[in-house]
């Protein structure tokens, strides 16, 4: 019997309308667009307004959106997993949430959370999905909606997040493509730089939790950058290794949009021109589980089936991870 691969068919991404500049935030916290350029590249966010609009907004648009791309109906998906760090709520599950929205009731679904890797590690979930040989069309979103966890009295974390989301639908196939190798990585080490300190068990919501502005994202800029910029940079390169490929074989690296200093320094240790990184941090910045699959959505069209792609990602946790495919379809749909 012919081995399994898991391929991505279809992919499809969702950002807001709602555009906030750097010169806005200027007006809101001491800072200025050359300060946060020269330190991260962020140019601007997209930021989800409105009473009641949770991440699951920002990943129905890209599930409908892929649904109506592939020509999938709801009905024939196995499947949703979504990776968030930014559930609508803490049950249920943000999954569910998004599969009502879009009418997908014969599946089964859950979130995972690994920070910024989570998409990642989700995709590599459904990929054994696939290869089980019991599920034939499994969709993984990687959304989150930052401006929710962001505090916009702190001008080291308030210029990096934005919001935005995407879905990608993976499907069998025997074909020499697909998802073909993968590393994921977790150290506890970095539980004290990266973290949302109130909200869970160990501190549940109270008034003076929310006085402390606890319930928002912290950070210690300098420790999670030493440790990303390093093991971004590692597991990409023994990918690379572990699969013989050299740069020159390399079509496309799709790097978390976390700070453009992380990506240039990945991309240099893997000997890659900057033509063949997918870059969009300037108008993104960013969004966490939503970044690696709005590259793969606005690159899409560009995409070649056979084209040799390496995924990686850095994480709060810390988590860290890179994935190898072939894509497998001639544009970024069928």
């Amino acid at each position: 019997m012919s081995k399994i691969n898991a391929a991505i068919t279809g992919i499809h991404g969702w950002v807001p309308d709602y555009i906030l500049t750097n010169e806005e935030l200027s007006t809101m916290v001491d800072t200025n667009d050359e300060w946060i350029m020269t330190r991260t590249g962020v140019k601007e966010r997209h930021i989800l307004k409105g009473e009641g609009q949770g991440t699951s907004v920002i990943g129905a648009n890209a599930v409908k959106g892929l649904l109506e791309k592939t020509k999938t109906s709801p009905q024939e998906i196995d499947l949703v997993i979504c990776a968030t760090v930014t559930p609508d709520m803490l049950f249920p599950t943000t999954s569910n949430i998004i599969s009502e929205k879009v009418g997908i009731k014969n599946a089964f679904c859950f979130d995972m959370n690994a920070a910024c890797s989570g998409f990642l590690y989700a995709l590599e979930t459904g990929r054994r999905y696939i290869e089980s040989g019991q599920y034939s069309k499994v969709v993984v979103v990687g959304a989150d909606k930052m401006s929710s966890i962001t505090d916009y009295t702190d001008r080291t974390t308030c210029i990096l997040f934005g919001d935005a989301g995407g879905a990608v639908l993976l499907e069998p196939t025997t074909e020499d493509i697909g998802i073909i190798d993968s590393k994921m990585y977790s150290d506890g080490i970095g539980i004290p730089h990266l973290y949302q300190k109130a909200g869970g068990s160990n501190y549940p919501p109270t008034a003076e939790t929310v006085a402390a502005r606890e319930h928002f994202i912290y950070q210690e800029g300098q420790a999670v950058f030493k440790f990303a910029v390093t093991k971004m940079a590692d597991v990409s390169v023994e990918i690379m290794e572990r699969n013989n490929l050299k740069s020159e074989d390399i079509s496309w690296l799709v790097p978390h949009q976390a700070n453009m200093r992380i990506i240039e320094a990945t991309a240099r240790r893997m000997g890659l021109e900057k033509e063949k990184v997918m870059i969009n941090i300037e108008r993104y910045g960013n969004t966490t589980n939503g970044t690696i699959p709005m590259c793969l959505y606005e690159w899409g069209p560009k995409l070649k089936k056979g084209d040799n792609i390496v995924l990686s990602a850095f994480g709060g946790g810390f988590t860290w991870g890179s994935i190898y495919l072939k894509w497998a379809v001639d544009g970024d749909s069928k």
